[in-house]
Formats: structure tokens, sequence, C-alpha cells
């Protein structure tokens, strides 16, 4: 974005809240965790629904969600 000009500062731009030092004293740095690529065979029927509730384009991340959703609510 520098380069292209699009980067820029400005001084007038009010300051943003502390969050305090109650907050620093407990914040930790999380790594963020990388997506694992996996060959997943599916039915017919399972694809073509999430397909068809995308409208074509982002069925694999409804699938995802779904995955993810039905993995929070049974963690222990």
């Amino acid at each position: 974005m520098k380069e292209a000009g699009e980067l820029h500062h400005d001084a007038d731009a009010p300051e943003g809240e502390s969050l305090g030092a109650e907050f620093w004293a407990h914040a930790a740095i999380e790594e963020p965790k990388r997506p694992r690529s996996v060959h997943l065979k599916l039915d017919p029927d399972v694809f073509e629904f999430f397909r068809q509730q995308a409208g074509g384009k982002g069925h694999l991340t409804k699938m995802q969600n779904v995955l993810k959703a039905y993995a929070k609510a049974h963690r222990p």
C-alpha cells in the first residue's frame, strides 16, 4: 500500500481508548492456527445440498462452518 501511495497517517485522527495495565498484564500472544488440507469423499447428495445452499460458490466454507459448529457443540 505504501508503494502504491495508498498508505497515509492522519495527524488529526483521534487517539484510541487505552486498554489499561490490567488488560496488558493478562494479555498473551497466540500464534494463528494453520488450516490443514484434506481429501474427503462425500456422498453426492451431501455435496449437492451444500452446493445448492451456497448458490454454487462457497459450498466448502459452508461445510467447514457446519463441521466447526458440530465440533464446538461436542467438546467437553
